[in-house]
C-alpha cells in the first residue's frame, strides 16, 4: 500500500566538507586532557573571609569532574579515581574533589549553558523529551506486581538551526510543553527570526510570546482547530489557519519549512546516544545541574565541526 503521508521521492544531501567533519568526529573521542594555568590557580578558591572551614574546592573544580564523570559514563567514585590517574600523568600537584564531595556540591552548583555567540538573527527550534530518573523501574513491577517507583524528568531544548543548544529547561513529566516552551523563548538573548515547534506548542500564549520578539511562528495546529471567535486571539495562528486551509498541510509544511524541526530531534537523538537517556542525579537540583552540563559538553562536540550538506537529487 503506497504512502499517503510520505512523499515518492527522497531528497539526497551530499557533504561538501567530509573530511574536516570527519575529523572534528574523530576529535570527539578524544582523551586528551590539559588544564590552563587559569584553570589551575582557580583550582582551590579564595579564602571566603567567613568563621569556620574554609571550601577546599573551588566551583570550577566540581564542574570540571561532574563533566567528566557525565562525558565517560562513571560512577562518582571512579569518577575520583579517573581525575585523580589524570592530575598523576599530567604531573599536576592539584588535589581532587572525593566523591562525596562532587555529590554534595553538585546539588548547589551554578552553572550556565554556553554556547557561541551568533550576529545573525537566530531561527529558533523548540521541543522536548522524556529521561529517565533513579527507581527500581519495570522488572521491580513485573516481579513484584505494581507500577514501580522509576520516574520521568522532561528536557526541553531550544536549538538553532547549526544545531547549537541555546536554551534548555528540565520539568516534572506533566509539565505542559507549550509553557515552558514560552520560558524557551524569553531565554533566548539576540533577534529570533522564527520559532518552530510540534502541535504540542498550539497555544495562543505562544504564539504571542514569540511574536513579542518579532518572530515568525511556525507551529501546525490542529486537525480540529478553528480561528478564533473571541479573545484573547492570536492574528499570527490566524493567519496560519487560514493558509492551511487554502493550500493544504503537508504543502504549508514545505512553504513554512517545518521540515527544520528534524534539528531538535537529532539533538535530542545525541544527547541520549552520547551521554545517556537517564539522569544519574538523585535530587531534583542535581538533575538540574546534570542536564546543563550534558548541553555545554554537546556544544563544545558541535563546535569542533559541522557538516554542510546541500541537495543533489531528489
Amino acid at each position: 500500500m503506497k504512502s499517503r503521508v510520505h512523499p515518492k521521492y527522497k531528497t539526497k544531501y551530499h557533504v561538501r566538507n567530509w573530511a574536516s567533519y570527519e575529523r572534528a568526529l574523530v576529535e570527539r573521542g578524544d582523551v586528551t586532557v590539559w588544564l590552563s594555568p587559569d584553570a589551575i590557580a582557580a583550582w582551590k578558591p579564595e579564602a571566603g573571609g567567613r568563621r569556620g572551614g574554609q571550601r577546599k574546592y573551588s566551583d570550577l573544580a566540581i564542574e570540571t569532574g561532574l563533566t567528566l564523570r557525565l562525558l565517560f559514563h562513571l560512577p562518582l567514585r571512579q569518577a575520583e579515581g579517573f581525575l585523580t590517574s589524570l592530575f598523576r600523568l599530567m604531573g599536576l600537584n592539584l588535589r581532587v574533589p572525593d566523591h562525596t564531595t562532587l555529590s554534595r556540591r553538585g546539588q548547589h552548583l551554578d552553572v550556565n549553558l554556553h554556547h557561541p555567540p551568533r550576529a545573525e538573527r537566530m531561527h529558533l527550534l523548540i521541543d522536548s523529551t522524556g529521561l529517565s530518573t533513579f527507581g527500581e523501574g519495570e522488572w521491580a513491577a513485573a516481579k513484584h506486581g505494581g507500577h514501580g517507583t522509576r520516574g520521568w524528568r522532561k528536557l526541553h531544548l531550544g536549538v538553532n538551526r547549526s544545531g547549537v543548544i541555546v536554551a534548555q529547561a528540565l520539568t516534572d513529566a506533566t509539565t505542559d510543553d507549550a509553557l515552558t516552551g514560552i520560558t524557551l523563548v524569553g531565554a533566548v538573548e539576540g533577534n529570533v527570526a522564527s520559532v518552530t515547534a510540534d502541535p504540542a506548542y498550539d497555544t495562543i500564549a505562544f504564539y504571542d510570546a514569540a511574536t513579542e520578539h518579532g518572530a515568525q511562528v511556525v507551529v501546525p495546529p490542529a486537525k480540529t482547530a478553528r480561528l478564533s471567535q473571541r479573545r484573547p486571539r492570536s492574528r499570527a495562528r490566524d493567519r496560519t489557519i487560514r493558509r492551511i486551509t487554502k493550500m493544504g498541510r503537508r504543502r504549508w509544511k514545505k512553504e513554512a519549512g517545518y521540515h527544520r524541526q528534524a534539528r531538535v530531534e537529532n539533538a535530542f537523538f545525541r544527547y541520549k546516544s552520547i551521554l545517556d537517556d537517564r539522569l544519574r542525579g538523585r535530587t531534583r537540583a542535581a538533575q538540574e545541574v546534570e542536564s546543563v552540563l550534558a548541553c555545554n559538553v554537546l556544544n563544545r562536540m558541535t563546535e569542533l565541526g559541522r557538516p554542510e550538506s546541500f541537495v543533489i537529487s531528489r
